[in-house]
């Protein structure tokens, strides 16, 4: 499906932008506003990209902002989840799943990955190792031809990132765009897709909330490549019919009963 705009929602917990000063000195109206602002402000690089209509959604609002007709409306879901991944209602993730597997496309960040969406999405436990101190994170295109990474360079650095290490327990991707490479030694796949259903998944690993991460222009070319990417193709909602056959059945001597258990036709009198 394609219309003339793209509707993003991004979504954030909200919790540690009003909790700790130093994350709102780098935050002030919150991680979701500032990734929406890059997204609003950079272009994607891809040809024929579409604009965007950007809102946002946070934890605390009702249905956590993710009602069924935002969901409905929406195009591709971005999330940026923390230290209330337990927080999030059942029946939200649910719901978002369900769109998910309809072709809405999701765009997951940092500790996202901890997620109850992206864990139920991937069906693994998602873990890895982790540091933060402060470390240069050196990202590596090492699929230059995927949409993602159009007009990135061949690889680009953040200053100071929370490092993430392998083993990253998730299903093997489709597609890995990014392979960090971390001061203290460790790599990383940190740009990752899935396909769940009908709808496009990417994981993207920087974004520690201590770091002015997400005002990175490269950072901000990712996301707005992404979110071009995973555009839904179609909207197709799940169901499970009874259907009738397209041709005539022939006649057999036995029939099957609803088990698969082949019965004589003598038994049924």
């Amino acid at each position: 499906m394609k219309t003339d705009r793209l509707s993003v929602i991004v979504w954030n917990e909200y919790q540690h932008e009003r909790e700790n000063p130093a994350v709102r000195a780098i935050y002030p109206e919150g991680l979701h506003q500032c990734i929406a602002d890059g997204l609003r402000d950079t272009p994607s690089a891809l040809p024929g990209a579409r604009p965007l209509t950007l809102g946002t959604a946070t934890l605390d609002e009702p249905e956590h902002g993710l009602s069924e007709e935002r969901l409905e409306a929406c195009d591709v879901l971005v999330w940026w989840g923390h230290k209330a991944h337990a927080k999030v209602d059942d029946a939200v993730v649910e719901r978002v799943q369900r769109h998910v597997l309809a072709g809405m496309g999701l765009v997951v960040l940092h500790s996202g990955h901890f997620s109850k969406i992206f864990r139920r999405l991937l069906g693994t436990n998602c873990s890895l190792k982790w540091r933060e101190a402060a470390e240069k994170e050196r990202l590596w295109v090492v699929e230059p031809s995927h949409p993602i990474a159009a007009g990135l360079p061949e690889h680009f650095e953040l200053a100071n990132e929370e490092m993430y290490g392998e083993r990253f327990d998730v299903p093997t991707p489709e597609s890995t765009v990014f392979i960090s490479w971390f001061e203290g030694g460790e790599v990383f796949r940190s740009g990752l897709c899935w396909q769940r259903g009908h709808g496009r998944l990417f994981y993207f690993q920087p974004g520690h909330e201590t770091y002015p991460t997400y005002y990175d222009p490269n950072v901000r070319r990712v996301l707005a490549n992404a979110v071009q990417w995973a555009a839904p193709r179609v909207r197709i909602a799940d169901r499970c019919p009874r259907v009738e056959p397209l041709e005539t059945l022939s006649v057999k001597a036995g029939t099957f009963g609803s088990a698969g258990i082949v019965q004589r036709a003598e038994d049924l009198q």
